[in-house]
């Protein structure tokens, strides 16, 4: 598969051990370029490097205390580009948080688990395919 075929997932949480389990299990399948941020003032220093989708924490805040959280660095991601789909996860089982993450324009929210990794792929799958259908109705729609 050559780079442009690649997709690039931005991976910020400032949990060092979650963040490497998830950058290793990426990692392994084919076709994936992976970037992670431990705050969320790095992930959007580097938007420049153009990722396809972002796996963003919701607090942190865990080497920084007065870094910016998981829902002021998705509001800046979605000022710099809206079109970009922020997946949410937080260790938080709760759905005031969810619809938090959701009202900000999160595509999605999972909760940290054992499962988590599993999740955020079949989330991946989606967007994908949407992304794939939204380019073949842009390619029709052209030719009308």
């Amino acid at each position: 598969m050559s780079t442009e075929q690649k997709i690039k997932i931005f991976l910020v949480d400032d949990d060092a051990l979650f963040l490497k389990s998830l950058e290793i299990e990426f990692l392994e399948l084919e076709g994936i370029i992976v970037e992670t941020y431990a705050t969320g003032e790095l992930c959007i220093e580097n938007l420049d490097h153009r990722p396809d989708i972002i796996v963003l924490d919701y607090h942190l805040n865990g080497i920084d205390q007065h870094a910016i959280n998981g829902i002021e660095t998705l509001d800046k991601i979605q000022m710099f580009n809206s079109a970009i789909p922020v997946i949410m996860l937080s260790s938080q089982d709760s759905i005031e948080v969810a619809i938090n993450c959701i009202h900000h324009h999160a595509y999605d929210y999972v909760v940290k688990s054992s499962t988590a990794f599993y999740r955020i792929q079949k989330i991946i799958n989606v967007i994908l395919e949407c992304k794939k259908i939204k380019t073949k109705l842009d390619w029709y729609i052209e030719r009308m």
